[in-house]
């Protein structure tokens, strides 16, 4: 009996904003399984399959359950935020899945909240990026705060995840200071809460006034590099190109 569990990117979790490929997984799929809030964030659509849930910090019993159910001979799609494999379960379902060599895991691509959440604001990611989590619960903070002089001095966009949290209030604000000082204060910044989903909102201001924002942890936060710049109200990051002015196309046309 094949044996197959789908590691689905469900993007915001709106249908619309998903993959085809995803779409097509969990429709497919006999039971969907995920953390409570995602599984409701799937819409009517979906609502007629085998929902199995796990609360957030029980990652491992989420994956875990795939495995039961699959075992049973249906067919399981786990869901998750954004991308699968971008700070998902995608790895986790990998190392558990040594314990269940006869089942095959397949990921299925999502947006991550970078993409998404750049859309919402412009241009931000238009040259080198990296992305960088301030949930200090699986990685040290001493860590985190290598990360983010790393990329300050390689000027790199910078995308924060998980920038804020009711035990971590002050994280934004501590990431921004070691900014600071290598960044200039006056460096262009973004952020967007609820991306794709209900109350979705964006600002764009400075890197010194970022730190004093009300972030959240459904908040992406985009701090641009030495050649980004706000322009009509979005954030832009230029490639480099050299944009010839006051140029009469109607020579060529």
């Amino acid at each position: 009996m094949e044996r197959k569990i789908y590691i689905v990117g469900m993007g915001p979790g709106r249908e619309d904003m998903m993959t085809g490929e995803a779409v097509r997984a969990l429709d497919q799929a006999d039971v969907i399984v995920g953390y409570t809030v995602y599984l409701e964030l799937l819409g009517q659509r979906f609502q007629g399959k085998e929902m199995v849930s796990a609360p957030m910090r029980r990652e491992e019993e989420r994956c875990r359950l795939c495995f039961i159910e699959a075992q049973k001979g249906k067919r399981v799609a786990l869901v998750c935020s954004g991308d699968a494999g971008i700070y998902g379960m995608a790895s986790l379902m990998y190392e558990i899945g040594r314990e269940y060599p006869e089942t095959e895991l397949v990921v299925v691509a999502g947006v991550t909240a970078a993409c998404s959440g750049a859309a919402v604001l412009g241009a931000p990611l238009n040259h080198d990026f990296c992305t960088i989590s301030l949930s200090d619960l699986l990685t040290p903070w001493e860590v985190i705060e290598r990360r983010l002089k790393g990329a300050a001095r390689g000027d790199f966009v910078i995308v924060l995840y998980n920038p804020s949290s009711r035990k971590r209030r002050d994280y934004l604000r501590r990431a921004c200071d070691i900014l600071l000082r290598v960044i200039e204060g006056s460096r262009a910044c973004g952020y967007v809460e609820n991306i794709g989903r209900e109350g979705t909102r964006a600002e764009v201001c400075t890197l010194e006034k970022l730190g004093d924002r009300e972030v959240n942890m459904f908040t992406t936060v985009f701090i641009g590099n030495s050649d980004s710049i706000i322009l009509n109200g979005r954030l832009i990051t230029k490639r480099g190109y050299g944009i010839e002015r006051n140029i009469d196309f109607r020579r060529n046309h």
